[in-house]
């Protein structure tokens, strides 16, 4: 139903599927698939056709009453947590080498589960996945932090095209009132950073959690000493770690990185390393101290 009426904004504006989809900016076919009603856009996509088509605020509208997942189905395992996530009044993470959950596109989920699961139980976990997401994308959305360790922008998942998708989502959401991303660059030994990826979970009830994995396990812990400990770890490395606005320029170098090279260049050190190198090259260049080079005298020829 949504992509009929987007379909019929889109003719009466006169653009194609990929006049739009330069406008708004993505992927035609993302244009197309949404017509077609095989991919769920964000609210934002939405918003944007409205402005970009003159609507009125119609595909916004429908949008929120549209109900994109209504049978999916979690691993068993997973149930707890996500049934947390329909609740919970903040949330914070921190995630090592893969993207969390809730901040993954549907390329990036869908290449991930790929790897492990047939093709059809993919599609049923990338759903799944995606539903989770849609109380933390609207505008009264509870708190959600997030610290990704820089081996999250590193880690290539489905090949370049997903990773510049998937650094671009982080950017657009971290533009979020409720959301705030930040990067822990991977060579800076003065960071604490937790043992593993953990959940920091709060309830209405006031009942706090403390989550994590392992493989196709999940593990809940709700001492009150527990989660104070790891609560008090994350807070210092969100407070030593670079800021939000610092993060989105790091997001944003690695996403110029997939775009132009296909895969990041750097190897070693933060995304923002070479650039620190630099700086650090031309201050050394234009401040120290200067020797003059010891060149061998010539030989003096017999007679």
């Amino acid at each position: 139903m949504f992509g009929e009426v987007l379909k019929h904004f889109r003719e009466a504006a006169g653009l194609t599927q990929e006049g739009l989809a330069s406008r708004i900016p993505c992927d035609r076919s993302h244009v197309a698939r949404v017509e077609a009603g095989t991919r769920v856009p964000q609210d934002t996509f939405a918003k944007s056709c409205d402005e970009l088509l003159g609507t009125g605020g119609v595909l916004e509208r429908l949008w929120g009453r549209i109900d994109w997942y209504p049978r999916v189905e979690h691993p068993d395992w997973f149930r707890r947590r996500a049934e947390m996530d329909a609740v919970a009044v903040s949330l914070r993470e921190y995630q090592e080498r893969v993207m969390p959950g809730l901040l993954q596109t549907e390329a990036y989920a869908r290449a991930l589960f790929s790897r492990v699961t047939e093709r059809e139980e993919a599609e049923e976990r990338v759903r799944a996945r995606m539903s989770r997401q849609r109380r933390f994308l609207t505008d009264d959305g509870p708190p959600y932090h997030v610290i990704l360790d820089e081996s999250c922008l590193r880690n290539v998942v489905g090949g370049p095209s997903v990773m510049r998708e998937q650094c671009a989502h982080l950017l657009t959401l971290g533009r979020r009132s409720n959301i705030r991303i930040q990067v822990a660059p991977a060579d800076d030994p003065a960071l604490i950073r937790p043992n593993a990826s953990m959940s920091l979970i709060e309830l209405p009830d006031g009942h706090r959690w403390v989550y994590s994995e392992s493989l196709d396990r999940g593990h809940f812990n709700d001492d009150p000493t527990v989660f104070r400990q790891h609560s008090h770890t994350y807070d210092v490395l969100r407070a030593d770690a670079p800021s939000a606005p610092q993060s989105a320029a790091l997001i944003g170098d690695a996403l110029e990185r997939y775009q132009q090279h296909g895969q990041p260049r750097v190897q070693r050190g933060d995304v923002g390393q070479e650039q620190l190198q630099r700086r650090q090259r031309r201050q050394l260049r234009g401040s120290g101290p200067r020797y003059p080079r010891r060149r061998p005298r010539p030989r003096q020829q017999e007679p």
